[in-house]
């Protein structure tokens, strides 16, 4: 499994309770573009219209070589690609307060296809940001002190 590209912020600003794989329909050039490793998902979020469920706002730079080079596609919506029952289960969960579906990584499998993981994301509360901030500063510290201590 090759990472195309991560959502690091994703999991700093949401709570991940739950993550699934999903395929996206892609045209060739968008797939040589990622391929080559121009795709973000910042600020990108999946969404459910008419059924179905689309990926919003996650950018593709057009490919250099491509014919068309239409700037305006860079971040136009795509069909994420479940299973019905997949659907209905995220349509559950979407349901409630709270949740949103969030893309936390876009990757090749061991197909060679470009697939995205979703989470089913719950916000976090601005204290809740600040505590998990303080916790990777004392993770920080006393892996330095512990690096310090077993010198030889």
């Amino acid at each position: 499994m090759k990472i195309i590209t991560q959502n690091k912020k994703a999991y700093f600003d949401y709570e991940v309770l739950d993550t699934m794989e999903a395929g996206v329909v892609l045209t060739g050039d968008e797939v040589k573009s990622l391929k080559a490793g121009h795709g973000s998902l910042i600020g990108a979020f999946a969404t459910f219209h008419g059924g179905e469920l689309f990926l919003l706002n996650a950018s593709i730079t057009p490919y250099s070589h491509a014919y068309s080079k239409a700037e305006e596609e860079t971040s136009r919506s795509r069909k994420l690609l479940l299973h019905k029952r997949e659907l209905m289960r995220l349509l559950g969960e979407v349901s409630k307060k709270g949740i949103t579906v969030i893309p936390l990584k876009l990757y090749l499998n061991k197909k060679n296809l470009i697939k995205v993981e979703l989470g089913l994301c719950k916000h976090k509360k601005a204290h809740n940001k600040k505590d998990a901030i303080k916790e990777r500063d004392i993770d920080r510290q006393t892996r330095k002190e512990l690096k310090d201590t077993y010198k030889y």
